[in-house]
């Protein structure tokens, strides 16, 4: 069976993979930065036969990752899906959010992705030159790194600038990196999640740099924004672990996922996912908007040959 590392396995949609993945007999390498802060969730899924819960902090240095990263590939014989999901939210103004802030949010939702993804890609390259990996159908999985994004990429609301531009780069990273890699038998998938029940929203997850004068009150887009962001009941969000489903069929290309994946009638795989009825209305909303710009600015760029 395929084998998943997962990265922020303890909470979110992170752990919401980890248990879908199980749920479907595959092999799981949960990953946190420090397990001990939730031992019932590294409980109930090491409890579990094919599974094992791993400390790996995405900050370490490349070295360390690698290290990581060739530890589990040898334990179990290979890692088929790596799903870069750790990171956190740092929300505010962009003119009020300091640089070592902005710096450590880049650190560990950029930078620890790429990180991970350098780590395995010549492992995966290697068993993929040798005939290794399946073809991402039924119980096979093809070689692919599944980046967690955000709507935020694409729809960057006010206090979102530096979590907007982290995933922002990751999303352009991922898309060079796919034309890269594509003929090597490795995949690329990007995940764009909207609202999903998760703590996400929640005070120990939000990282909130409170708005200087200019941008207090609900009165001013900064300040609006942060307390929709604060009142918000994710009981109305989209379900996890349907996200997580959702995800799964992608990458195997079966359910829903397969006419999104090599083989189906979608043409081949798609490189981006948008995940939640939230997600897919901003996204409709924001391809309109660029498509009217474009429109509009036709003139002026063609004017410069």
């Amino acid at each position: 069976m395929p084998t998943w590392l997962i990265t922020g396995s303890s909470s979110g949609l992170g752990l919401a993979i980890t248990r879908y993945i199980l749920s479907q007999g595959h092999n799981v390498i949960a990953t946190s930065r420090n397990p001990a802060k939730t031992p019932s969730a590294v409980r109930e899924i090491t409890a579990q036969p094919h599974a094992r819960w791993l400390t790996l902090d995405v900050t370490w240095s490349k070295p360390a990752i690698d290290a990581f990263v060739q530890s589990a590939w040898t334990e179990f014989d290979g890692i088929d899906v790596l799903v870069n999901n750790a990171g956190y939210s740092l929300l505010g103004a962009a003119e009020d959010i300091p640089e070592d802030g902005a710096k450590a949010q880049f650190e560990v939702n950029f930078w620890g992705a790429v990180r991970a993804t350098q780590a395995v890609l010549p492992l995966m390259r290697e068993r993929a030159a040798a005939g290794g990996g399946g073809g991402g159908r039924g119980d096979k999985a093809k070689a692919t790194i599944v980046n967690i994004s955000s709507i935020a990429a694409l729809d960057p609301l006010p206090t979102c600038a530096i979590y907007s531009a982290a995933k922002c780069a990751l999303e352009a990273w991922s898309d060079s990196l796919s034309k890269e890699v594509a003929g090597l038998g490795i995949r690329v998938l990007i995940v764009e999640p909207g609202a999903f029940r998760t703590n996400f929203f929640s005070k120990d997850a939000l990282q909130i740099v409170r708005p200087s004068a200019a941008y207090q009150g609900d009165e001013q887009p900064v300040g609006k924004t942060l307390g929709v962001f604060e009142s918000v009941d994710p009981d109305n969000f989209g379900d996890p672990m349907m996200a997580a489903q959702r995800i799964f069929e992608v990458v195997m290309g079966v359910g829903l996922g397969e006419r999104l994946s090599n083989g189906g009638d979608g043409g081949g795989d798609v490189l981006r996912l948008p995940l939640g009825a939230d997600c897919y209305d901003r996204a409709v909303r924001s391809h309109e908007a660029r498509g009217k710009e474009l429109e509009v600015s036709k003139e002026v760029a063609l004017s410069t040959s």
